[in-house]
C-alpha cells in the first residue's frame, strides 16, 4: 500500500476524529483498527453529544467545539439528528440553588429553567412530581451511535479521501513503519487512540498514568404507547455526577441529600439519560463501576436501580425491556483525558471519562495543530 502522512490508530470516534483533522489539513490518512468495524464504547453509547454539565473550563471548551463540528457535518455524512437539546427534570428541593448557580455561571448561557409545565411541552411523558423545576439547554445533539459512527467512517473516505484498514490489529508504531497483522504501512506519524487496550501499545506509558476501565450498563425501552420526547432527558442524579454542576458550592447540600435518598443509586454510579431512537424506543441508563478488569455480567440489581429512577421521572405504563448491554471506557481519576507524546512523530491519545462522543472533534484538532503546528491553511 503506498505511504500516508499519518497513520490512526483507532477506528471509534476518537480516531475518526484525528482523521478528520488530519484530513482537512491535507494530509493523506489512513485508519487501522483491529474488529471488522467500530465495536466499542464508541458504538455502545446514547448517542449524545452532551456539552451542558460538561466539566468547566477544558471539557466543556472541547465539548463545545465538538458540538460545532458534528452539527456541520451530520448533513454531509448522512447522519440523521434525532434529538436537539436536553430537559434536566429536578424533584429535589436542592437542585434548584445548584440549576440557579449554573444559570449564572458562563456554561449557563443559552440555557434556562423550566417550570413543570414548560418542560412537558418537551418531553410529555414527564411525571408532574418529577420536574417540580427542570433547566433546559438547546446544545444538545442526538444520534443514534450504531449507525453514526459507520456514517462517519465512510464520509471520511468518500468525502475527504481517508483510507481503513479493519481487522488489522497494530503491533508496533514506529513511524515510517507501522506494523499490522496486515502487513506494513508506512506514514510519517501516528496518533494511537486504543480507548481501554492499555496493553497493547505503549503500555508503560499509558500505565504510567494509573487507568482502570469504566464498565457501564444500558438498555432499550420500549414504551407501550408511542411517544415523541422532543429533547433528551437527565434527572437530579446529573447535577450530582456532571461536573459542570456537581463541582458547583451550591451542589454540595444536594450531594448530601442525594446520598440520603438515593444512596443505593449513587454507590453503583447510576443517573439517569434517556434518549430516543427512530423507531420511538429509548436508550436509557447508566452506571460506572470501576476496576483494572471489570467483570463482563450485567447485574439485575443495577438494572434495577436505573429503571426505577427512569419510573420515578417518566410516567410509560407498560414499558417494556426489550435490549440491554454494558460497555466500557478509559478511566483515570486525577483527569479525563491524556495525550502522551512518545516521539516528535506519535501520540497517544485517550479519553479517560465517559464524553468521547461529547469532546472528540475538539480533542482531534488540538492534536493535529499540536503535531503540525498552526492553523495555516484548513481546508473548510
Amino acid at each position: 500500500m503506498a505511504g500516508f502522512d499519518l497513520a490512526i490508530v483507532g477506528g471509534g470516534i476518537l480516531g475518526l476524529a484525528h482523521a478528520l483533522a488530519g484530513a482537512k489539513r491535507g494530509k493523506k490518512v489512513v485508519v487501522i483498527d483491529r474488529d471488522a468495524q467500530a465495536n466499542g464504547a464508541s458504538v455502545r453509547n446514547f448517542g449524545f453529544v452532551t456539552v451542558t454539565g460538561q466539566g468547566a473550563g477544558d471539557c466543556w471548551n472541547m465539548a463545545r467545539r465538538a458540538r460545532e463540528i458534528w452539527a456541520g457535518s451530520v448533513g454531509e455524512a448522512k447522519i440523521q439528528v434525532l434529538q436537539r437539546g436536553m430537559v434536566l427534570a429536578a424533584r429535589h428541593a436542592e437542585s434548584e440553588a445548584v440549576i440557579d448557580a449554573f444559570l449564572r455561571t458562563e456554561m449557563g448561557g443559552g440555557c434556562s429553567k423550566l417550570t413543570a409545565a414548560e418542560a412537558k411541552e418537551h418531553v410529555p411523558a414527564l411525571r408532574d412530581n418529577a420536574a417540580l423545576i427542570s433547566l433546559y439547554s438547546p446544545h444538545e445533539i442526538r444520534v443514534e451511535s450504531r449507525t453514526a459512527i459507520p456514517a462517519l467512517a465512510n464520509w471520511l473516505s468518500q468525502r475527504w479521501g481517508v483510507a481503513f484498514i479493519w481487522g488489522a490489529a497494530v503491533r508496533n508504531v514506529a513511524p515510517p513503519e507501522i506494523e499490522t497483522a496486515a502487513g506494513t504501512i508506512h506514514a510519517e506519524a501516528a496518533i494511537v487512540c486504543p480507548g481501554d487496550d492499555f496493553v497493547s501499545l505503549f503500555p508503560e506509558r499509558i500505565c504510567a498514568y494509573h487507568p482502570v476501565r469504566c464498565k457501564l450498563q444500558m438498555m432499550r425501552v420500549t414504551p407501550a404507547d408511542p411517544v415523541r420526547f422532543g429533547t433528551a432527558v437527565m434527572s437530579d442524579l446529573g447535577l450530582g455526577r456532571y461536573l459542570g454542576y456537581a463541582d458547583l458550592p451550591e451542589a454540595t447540600p444536594l450531594k448530601a441529600a442525594l446520598d440520603d435518598r438515593q444512596g443505593h443509586h449513587r454507590n453503583n454510579g447510576v443517573h439517569l439519560i434517556v434518549t430516543q431512537s427512530a423507531d420511538g424506543s429509548f436508550v436509557v441508563g447508566d452506571s460506572h463501576h470501576y476496576a483494572e478488569t471489570p467483570h463482563p455480567f450485567a447485574s439485575e440489581e443495577v438494572d434495577a436501580l436505573i429503571l426505577d429512577e427512569f419510573d420515578r421521572v417518566l410516567d410509560l405504563p407498560g414499558r417494556t425491556v426489550t435490549e440491554r448491554w454494558i460497555g466500557t471506557y478509559a478511566s483515570a481519576h486525577d483527569r479525563w483525558r491524556l495525550t502522551d507524546k512518545p516521539s516528535d512523530n506519535v501520540r497517544i491519545v485517550i479519553v479517560t471519562a465517559g464524553c468521547g462522543a461529547s469532546t472528540a472533534f475538539g480533542i482531534g484538532e488540538e492534536t493535529i495543530a499540536d503535531l503540525y503546528g498552526s492553523q495555516a491553511g484548513v481546508a473548510a
